[in-house]
């Protein structure tokens, strides 16, 4: 008996062992990538309800939690974050929806017709995101400030200007990621589509883009989330506190690291965080139903 309970033991030691070689480990590596990406949003969260938080400092909540920080949100010196706010939604939503427009309609283009010069097109598309968008930046100004004295409303320190120059930069990139999706969706049914009298307007619109629907959603998130918190470029466009984004202008109240009111930047960038994960949440069920729903079985 004592033999067969120190067996069972060692197998029960070998089970353990041989569990913590394959499988166990990736349980540690996921809590310690969940404790890399929990500590900052903590910090910042715990800043943002610390009257007077300076940076360098121990921080300490033993006095109580206090929303002074999110109170003094549009007031006084910070009376335009909710402008910034406003300003950051209209621009980013407007490129989310033309981003998978325009996307959307140059990948069917591309892959259901053949034209003259379609291959080059694509290749010249692919060359242009291989360089930096930085080079871009003295152009864009150049040409914006042309526009203006033209085109007021979008040239340089207008949001249809930065919008404008959102939808340039990405057609690319998304117009490929498109183009292969759309090239998965079967042919024939665009071919059933036009024995039954459906124009290519109507194919697109209520057979095409109902199958594409989590890449297009994918596309849409993060097309509004790399505009919603652009710096660089809305830096360069925007020229005004009243046109600014948010993050150009939460940059303005950092840009003094010694007086800098990190608890008022704590609490906008709480909020700011809200919009972004609202969106997250609401397009989720529709990738994954656009998963489920939108498969052709044959």
């Amino acid at each position: 008996m004592a033999a067969q309970s120190k067996e069972k033991a060692q197998l029960t030691t070998l089970h353990g062992l041989r569990w913590l070689k394959e499988v166990g480990w990736k349980h540690a590596v996921g809590i310690a990538v969940i404790i890399y990406c929990v500590i900052p949003l903590l910090y910042v969260l715990s800043v943002s309800f610390v009257p007077n938080a300076v940076i360098n400092a121990p921080l300490s909540l033993s006095n109580g939690i206090s929303f002074d920080n999110f109170k003094a949100l549009g007031s006084d010196r910070y009376s335009m974050y909710w402008q910034w706010i406003f300003n950051s939604l209209v621009v980013s939503t407007v490129t989310a929806i033309g981003t998978v427009l325009m996307g959307a309609a140059a990948a069917y283009a591309f892959s259901r017709f053949r034209f003259r010069g379609r291959r080059g097109t694509l290749t010249f598309l692919l060359l242009v995101q291989m360089f930096p968008q930085m080079l871009a930046f003295v152009a864009l100004f150049l040409l914006l400030l042309g526009i203006k004295d033209i085109f007021p409303v979008l040239g340089l320190n207008s949001k249809l200007g930065l919008i404008c120059v959102y939808l340039g930069g990405a057609l690319g990139s998304n117009t490929f990621l498109l183009f292969g999706f759309f090239n998965s969706v079967p042919r024939e049914l665009d071919e059933a589509a036009e024995i039954d009298g459906a124009s290519h307007a109507q194919t697109f619109w209520t057979i095409i883009m109902p199958l594409v629907l989590p890449v297009l959603a994918v596309v849409g998130l993060l097309s509004f989330i790399s505009s919603f918190g652009d710096f660089v470029i809305a830096k360069v466009v925007m020229q005004t506190p009243d046109q600014y984004t948010l993050a150009v202008g939460m940059y303005n109240w950092a840009a003094d690291e010694r007086n800098a009111p990190w608890g008022v930047f704590a609490a906008g960038s709480i909020i700011a965080a809200i919009p972004v994960i609202l969106l997250f949440q609401y397009l989720q069920k529709y990738i994954v139903s656009g998963l489920t729903s939108g498969a052709v079985k044959g």
